[in-house]
């Protein structure tokens, strides 16, 4: 087929806000659950430790702890079936996948370092400093 086409197809499946995380953040993602003629909201948070692929085939997978054992899902990104990914906590990662986590246990398996904020830059030696107001004869006399 003619990828123009395959294009114009794709983009009315696209989702509107894709939620901006990326790999190292914690996520909680609110899924659809359907049981019989009901349909709930279910919420998967834990950890993303990857993402892969692109247009409409672009998943992530997020892992989290659950009684002492990893669990992992995989996630379409671009899926009705996702209501809304909302990051708890931005992540600080050198990695574009996150599989050593897999092998830790305990704390050490949840822990991505947090992304830091930049400082307010300090104030240079050679800017000017305001000076103290002077103290009038009255006030120090009164104490």
């Amino acid at each position: 087929m003619n990828q123009a086409l395959l294009d114009k197809i794709e983009t009315e499946q696209y989702r509107k806000e894709t939620g901006t995380f990326s790999v190292g953040d914690s996520v909680r993602v609110h899924t659809k659950v359907v049981e019989g003629d009901k349909e709930r909201i279910q919420i998967f948070s834990g950890v993303v430790i990857g993402r892969r692929g692109h247009g409409l085939n672009c998943t992530f997978t997020v892992r989290r702890i659950s009684y002492g054992e990893g669990v992992e899902r995989v996630f379409p990104l671009h899926s009705p079936r996702i209501d809304k990914v909302e990051v708890e906590r931005k992540g600080s990662v050198r990695r574009a996948k996150l599989t050593y986590l897999r092998q830790r246990i305990g704390k050490g398996a949840t822990l991505v370092k947090e992304k830091e904020g930049r400082a307010p830059a300090k104030t240079p030696a050679a800017a000017p400093v305001a000076e103290a107001a002077p103290v009038a004869e009255a006030d120090v006399a009164a104490k």
